[in-house]
């Protein structure tokens, strides 16, 4: 069953209580019996609002971790080729558009997948 977070400006608090994606709580009291909390001074119809919270996403912080998450990075020099700085075992260091077998060393089709 998802978790949910849910806030009561009453009383200020953040509560988490599970319970099935198609229901929502409204009040107070809702939110402390699925929670089991004692019931405290705040009036059991006070309205609470389910918390929304972002997306916890990670991003690579460098080549480096490109390179290991099976990413390719290639960095376009002013001569019109490309570097591929995240370049491993026999993949061209630097690569032109019309050298097709530099491209072809790039083996996309395996790091992309199916």
């Amino acid at each position: 069953m998802p978790r949910y977070d849910y806030y009561c400006e009453a009383n200020d608090r953040v509560v988490e209580v599970r319970h099935g994606a198609d229901e929502k709580l409204h009040t107070w009291a809702e939110v402390a019996a699925r929670a089991g909390l004692a019931p405290d001074a705040t009036p059991g119809e006070a309205p609470v609002e389910r918390v929304i919270h972002p997306p916890a996403l990670g991003f690579p912080r460098g080549d480096s971790e490109l390179k290991s998450q099976g990413f390719t990075k290639l960095v376009r020099r002013s001569d019109g080729s490309y570097e591929n700085v995240t370049a491993t075992g026999n993949e061209a260091k630097v690569i032109r558009k019309d050298d097709s077998a530099a491209i072809a060393s790039l083996n996309l089709k395996h790091k992309l997948g199916d």
